[in-house]
């Protein structure tokens, strides 16, 4: 199969927002295999004493953190608009996600979340902006019916099970073997990880 990474993100996550736009292009150069894996950064968070992101947590962090990207999002070329409320409720995107079984198309759909969330600064829970995400995806509305299915409420709770397990504390975090990886500014030194294994 070639050099694979995890990329483990959290729609409510804005530096994964940078990753997810950017990470298929330059694994592709390096001939890596992307496996999308969304999970909620919710749990981890409740493990350390927080009801929210830390972003909101410490005033000065946040503000930083919108600055910062600005600046990166004006490099990159993309929009960003700062959707409200943040964090947003990223339950029902994260099950469509894990219900989407193509990782082409659930990279398509995870882009198109982002796009609408922090491009447009739309709310993802809101049944008609997933609407337009999957149609995007070239996937059928009543794929949206998934995310009440037990078995992906099961398979989403597990996703945040495994992030544990692999010590993951903050998105996006990617997996290139054994070794962890943390934040889009280590993207690169991932990839090039993995096609040294």
């Amino acid at each position: 199969m070639g050099p694979v990474v995890q990329f483990w993100f959290e729609f409510a996550s804005t530096y994964s927002y940078l990753s997810a736009m950017r990470i298929n292009r330059l694994a592709s150069a390096k001939g890596v295999t992307v496996e999308w894996q969304p999970f909620l950064l919710g749990p981890i968070f409740a493990d350390q004493g927080w009801n929210t992101s830390p972003f909101n947590l410490y005033p000065a962090k946040g503000r930083y953190m919108w600055r910062d990207m600005q600046r990166l999002c004006a490099t990159r070329n993309l929009p960003l608009s700062r959707p409200d409320p943040f964090p947003q409720n990223s339950i029902k995107a994260a099950r469509l996600a894990l219900a989407i079984e193509s990782m082409d198309q659930r990279a398509e759909f995870v882009r198109a979340v982002y796009r609408s969330e922090f491009g447009d600064g739309r709310d993802i829970s809101d049944a008609d902006v997933l609407h337009e995400c999957l149609k995007t995806a070239k996937l059928p509305a009543d794929t949206l019916d998934r995310t009440q299915d037990p078995d992906i409420k099961n398979a989403l709770f597990e996703q945040s099970a495994r992030a544990k397990e692999y010590g993951l504390f903050g998105a996006p975090s990617f997996l290139a073997g054994e070794e962890l990886f943390w934040g889009d500014d280590r993207l690169e030194d991932a990839l090039n990880h993995a096609t040294s294994l």
